[in-house]
């Protein structure tokens, strides 16, 4: 893939690496002077790139048969580009580098668009359990997105889609780097170094000159111990490797100043004309002296303050170990930083605090003053560790995950929304959800003699808001034009109260209402309401303080009061500590009303307390009962809802479908393309009330 010059600089050196590599470690450009404030034509040139990717991959791609595994922060809005050109297609995306906190990530302007990409892959991996809790706690917060346990697997869900999330560390193989070790070259080299170092406590770092792998830290700590342990002044040796930097910033060359002026105050201030505490390798290094460095270090020191893997203490315990006809014990000690991917792993090493010069240098004299014996039992610790999960491990691994997040492909049709990348997203449907047709309907309407109309009103009928919540003339006129069709008994069925829904359509002759998810019913023709469900009220005066102390304790929390329910509605908290109180809400509750015909019940941003029965589904089992009782068996029934307590209505329906006494044409559907247990969808409340209206005039 060729970017171009130009391309090439505001996609990889100005967005890549001075904007979202910065981020990615915590970072943020609070200074206007800084190199990593976010810009548009960056963003814009990123996108580019990861489109002419996309078009590469798009010339040999086989979307139902192949597996697309996308690595790393350059590539992060490639996931949403190759799922808009294909549905099937099958993508894992790993990000090698870290994740930040969401407080961290909220502030980066295009924070959804990156996200939405992330979830249009099928398995997303990261190397360490701290970046993934981070990304989990982003979508949470950012895109109201929870996620679940499945068989011991993190999963998403996402628009009927499962997307996993797994922790897999990389590692290194070591008979590759083994191989190396019998090379000439690397013969000679760890030759000379022995026998120049020979003496001498060698402390060793290997770091890309970085403002975030904390080499200022380490030399501060190294300068630490000589200015505190005189002894080790004309035996301890630092020697740094610093490979060249892969862009240049301000940032860049204030580090590189810093450095070189401590590199020179080190050496002046401890030196002599035979001794040189601090070696600065600041040249190119070749792999053979690398593995001779590697050889002869007594420990091998990682101090970044933020890291992705970082593998260099792999491969130092590699060189270490050595072949095996190396004679001699195997020995090695590490200091690394616990903000290092690879520190969760390498659990005998000692990990420090970067940002402490005395926690590392005192780490760093631990490891000088280590007994052979426990040195080398830390050794054969991650020596057993590496060699179980080489770089083989980890892909062979992640690739097996990649197959079973996949596996229901087949099973599924999938249907792309919005256009951008800030609103697209896969819906993943039942193989026979599809779009309602309206000359099918129209057609089984003809040929009845008595049908059930089932008809939601929040976001079905109407779209209601805070300020607008009243039905139009429109939905009134069309109602009373199906209700003056004695063939039809239609029933508006909804979680609101009933003074209320009897305040909107008490006018509208002949018209059926279901109030509170089927807690209370008005049926056609009749003026009185009816409740099915005998509960002693005294239940309110036990749940009413519960839900009122977690209203005063939960800020942006509040208590609606119903005839037959009580809910607690969280959806204005912040999203991490309104889902804990949410959690212990519920477990409080099922304590309280154990022995009690009462429910609690979670639901989006709410937990209702009601009596056991109240549902819609049970609902729509009384209007059928009615309907046969009043006038005749239903041939015919259209029914339709927007959300969850929707869906056991949609399940009510389905078995009249299968009923043998009472068989029937049944359209159950659900507003908007989502997952649902109604085989049929509609856009939006116009294409119902259009339905409704092209109904009314048969």
């Amino acid at each position: 893939v060729f970017l171009g010059e130009e391309l090439k600089q505001k996609y990889y050196n100005n967005f890549c690496k001075q904007t979202l590599w910065p981020l990615l470690h915590y970072l943020l450009p609070l200074s206007a002077a800084s190199s990593g404030r976010f810009k548009q034509d960056d963003w814009t040139a990123y996108v580019k790139g990861n489109r002419i990717f996309l078009d590469k991959l798009m010339q040999f791609l086989r979307p139902e048969d192949d597996y697309i595994w996308i690595h790393d922060y350059h590539l992060l809005v490639l996931p949403a580009l190759l799922r808009k050109r294909s549905y099937q297609v099958k993508i894992g995306l790993f990000l090698h580098s870290p994740f930040p906190s969401s407080e961290i990530f909220r502030a980066f302007p295009k924070r959804e668009e990156l996200l939405r990409s992330f979830l249009t892959a099928d398995l997303v991996g990261f190397q360490s359990f701290d970046y993934a809790r981070h990304f989990l706690s982003c979508c949470a917060r950012q895109l109201g997105v929870e996620h679940e346990m499945d068989r011991g697997s993190i999963a998403l869900k996402y628009f009927g889609r499962k997307v996993y999330v797994t922790i897999s560390p990389t590692g290194v193989q070591p008979d590759r780097l083994l191989e190396c070790y019998s090379w000439d070259d690397t013969v000679w080299r760890k030759g000379e170094l022995m026998n120049q170092y020979r003496d001498k406590t060698i402390l060793l770092g290997m770091d890309d000159l970085d403002v975030f792998k904390g080499i200022e830290l380490k030399l501060n700590a190294f300068e630490h111990i000589l200015e505190m342990h005189s002894y080790l002044r004309k035996s301890l040796v630092l020697i740094q490797v610093v490979n060249p930097p892969r862009s240049q910033s301000k940032e860049m060359e204030t580090l590189q100043r810093e450095l070189q002026e401590s590199v020179e105050r080190i050496n002046s201030k401890y030196g002599s004309e035979d001794y040189t505490p601090l070696v600065w390798l600041d040249r190119p290094v070749p792999h053979y002296e690398r593995i001779a460095l590697y050889s002869i270090a007594d420990c091998s020191i990682v101090t970044a303050t933020r890291d992705g893997m970082n593998l260099m203490p792999y491969e130092y315990i590699v060189c270490r170990q050595g072949p095996d006809s190396t004679p001699g014990t195997r020995r090695s000690t590490l200091v690394v930083s616990e903000f290092v991917g690879c520190s969760p792993s390498l659990s005998g090493a000692l990990r420090v605090n970067p940002w402490s010069v005395e926690s590392v240098s005192d780490a760093m004299l631990q490891c000088i003053s280590m007994s052979p014996q426990e040195s080398k039992l830390r050794h054969d610790k991650h020596w057993k560790y590496i060699t179980g999960h080489t770089a083989y491990h980890w892909a062979s691994s992640y690739l097996n995950n990649l197959k079973r997040a996949c596996a229901k492909h087949s099973s599924l049709k999938f249907m792309g929304l919005g256009l951008g990348l800030d609103s697209f997203r896969m819906v993943a449907l039942d193989v026979n959800f599809r779009r309602l047709d309206v000359v099918s309907v129209q057609e089984a309407f003809s040929n009845s003699q008595s049908r059930v109309f089932l008809l939601d009103y929040d976001q079905t009928l109407m779209t209601t808001t805070s300020f607008s919540q009243e039905p139009s003339e429109e939905v009134l006129t069309t109602l009373e034009s199906l209700c003056a069709n004695t063939s039809n008994t239609v029933v508006i069925v909804s979680g609101r109260r009933s003074q209320d829904l009897e305040a909107w359509f008490g006018k509208v002759k002949n018209l059926g209402l279901i109030a509170e998810h089927g807690y209370k019913f008005r049926p056609p023709g009749g003026g009185t309401w009816e409740t099915h469900l005998q509960v002693d009220p005294k239940w309110h005066d036990v749940v009413l303080p519960i839900l009122e102390h977690y209203v005063e304790c939960t800020d942006g929390s509040y208590l609606e009061r119903k005839e037959s329910a009580l809910v607690w509605h969280y959806q204005d908290t912040d999203p991490d500590y309104g889902s804990w109180q949410a959690k212990e809400l519920l477990d409080h509750l099922e304590s309280v009303l154990a022995n009690q015909p009462i429910e609690a019940s979670k639901g989006n941003g709410i937990i209702e307390v009601q009596p056991q029965g109240a549902s819609k589904g049970a609902a729509a089992d009384v209007i059928f009962s009615w309907t046969r009782k009043a006038k005749d068996d239903v041939d015919f029934v259209f029914c339709v809802g927007d959300d969850r307590s929707d869906e056991e209505m949609f399940i009510a329906v389905e078995h009249v479908t299968y009923s043998p006494h009472m068989p029937a044409e049944v359209f159950a559907c659900t507003v908007g393309a989502k997952p649902s247990k109604a085989p049929f969808y509609l856009d939006d409340p116009s294409e119902v009330l259009d339905i409704l209206k092209g109904l009314s005039v048969l």
